[in-house]
């Protein structure tokens, strides 16, 4: 475990290393520069992103719900048919036994 005397001491080193940076080297000033409007740049780009992928949930919302509602009346309709070919089918059956009930009287 380090002591505070050597805690003190890198700390009193990296003060002195902060102290003597020249902060009025044009090339730091330049590389500063760069690295802010790198950022900068940076941060517009995030914000682009981050407004297109919202408008992409968006559209996915949206597009998941007609999608369900397509499936939805997808099911409905083939309840619908179900239920036509269902009602010939007893239309038939009745149809037949009218047929045969005619064809009985005749004889």
């Amino acid at each position: 475990m380090k002591t505070h005397s050597e805690k003190e001491k890198k700390l009193d080193l990296a003060l002195d290393k902060l102290k003597n940076l020249n902060l009025k080297d044009p090339n730091l000033i330049k590389n500063l520069q760069n690295l802010s409007s790198q950022k900068n740049q940076l941060e517009i780009e995030k914000k682009e992103i981050e407004d297109k992928y919202q408008s992409l949930m968006d559209e996915h919302k949206v597009l998941s719900l007609k999608l369900e509602k397509m499936n939805n009346n997808r099911i409905n309709e083939q309840k619908k048919e179900t239920e036509f070919s269902e009602k010939i089918d007893e239309l038939n059956q009745e149809t037949d036994t009218l047929l045969e009930e005619i064809d009985k009287w005749q004889m």
